[in-house]
């Protein structure tokens, strides 16, 4: 492997596990499309679609234990929320992630399309009066909580995402959640939600190794940053950050799938 295209993949990785510990994604949203299409355009051999899904996936699951694990003091962790997303997340992405097999890349590139307009939709609805909330007080509706979690988890167990890009938006405006525990918390979710989709996608062989492993790599070192970042951002700037990221990814991958 040339090591231009090695130096190539480690900073795609480290872009999207950087932005994963800061706005509380996977990373999926900003490597997926990076993944698919930056290699090509600068001459190098590209990924096909479930190629990219399974290198997604283990960045994933790396990246969001990195975060999870720099998030694991300062109490923003909420253990109810993650226990009952956690459980339908999970089950939601072991489907999603071996029905993906039956997919073309045309329809995995669709899936992923439609959650990002979906997250994006999400993140225009106004969002006030959640950041005052402590940890201990926060109230949501369970069984709606659960259904979200599992719905999110099939999609993107298709795409090869933990689903983060999604639950983030659906976390902030429906269950209303202070923003930096929805940070933490999503990415407790998402590393979850990401065993089933990273256990799914190497079994049926969708991973190349070697660029797995230099994702990994990038990840452990880039998510953890992103975390310290993300701590000390305001709550404001890291909703705009994470709107923009997915707008521009929506109209990136609707420009492809288009013509």
């Amino acid at each position: 492997m040339d090591i231009s295209f090695i130096l190539l993949i480690f900073f795609i990785g480290f872009v999207g596990s950087f932005m994963s510990g800061m706005l509380g994604v996977g990373g999926a949203i900003i490597n997926y499309p990076l993944l698919l299409y930056i290699p090509v355009l600068l001459g190098f051999e590209g990924f096909n679609a479930h190629q990219v899904s399974g290198i997604v996936a283990v960045q994933v699951f790396v990246a969001t234990f990195s975060g999870v694990w720099a998030y694991r003091k300062g109490g923003y962790l909420n253990k109810e929320l993650i226990s009952i997303m956690g459980l339908s997340i999970l089950i939601g992405s072991l489907i999603g992630g071996y029905g993906s097999h039956f997919f073309s890349e045309d329809v995995i590139n669709m899936v992923y399309g439609i959650l990002a307009i979906i997250a994006a939709v999400i993140m225009f609805i106004p969002k006030t009066g959640i950041e005052d909330h402590q940890n201990d007080h926060i109230r949501f509706p369970k069984i709606l909580t659960s259904i979200m979690a599992f719905v999110v988890g099939i999609a993107s167990g298709i795409v090869g995402a933990g689903g983060a890009f999604l639950l983030v938006p659906l976390m902030l405006v429906v269950l209303k959640i202070p923003t930096r525990i929805t940070i933490a918390t999503s990415l407790a979710v998402t590393f979850i939600s990401s065993i089933g989709t990273t256990v799914t996608k190497l079994v049926i062989g969708q991973v190349p190794i070697m660029p797995a492993l230099i994702v990994m790599a990038a990840s452990l070192i880039a998510s953890p940053i992103g975390v310290f970042i993300g701590k000390k951002a305001n709550a404001k700037v890291l909703q705009g950050i994470l709107l923009f990221v997915i707008m521009i990814t929506t109209v990136k991958i609707w420009f492809d799938i288009l013509n």
